[in-house]
């Protein structure tokens, strides 16, 4: 896995990951397991490697990286 993601995109893919698991606390029923996919941007920011940045040829790291 080659790093694709740069720091401004891992920054906002974080707390976009953050704030959607933190629905788990608001919703009620089963609408609340929808919160868990959160754990998708959390994991490429922490990774930096997109799955679908890799396919499209995005690249967001920078030429010097």
């Amino acid at each position: 896995m080659k790093k694709n993601e740069g720091g401004l995109d891992r920054f906002i893919r974080l707390i976009i990951g953050l704030i959607v698991l933190s629905l788990w606390f608001v919703l009620d029923g089963s609408a609340k397991y929808w919160a868990l996919l959160g754990f998708v941007p959390l994991l490429t920011a922490i990774l930096g490697w997109c799955p679908l940045y890799t396919l499209l040829g995005i690249n967001t790291l920078g030429k010097n990286k």
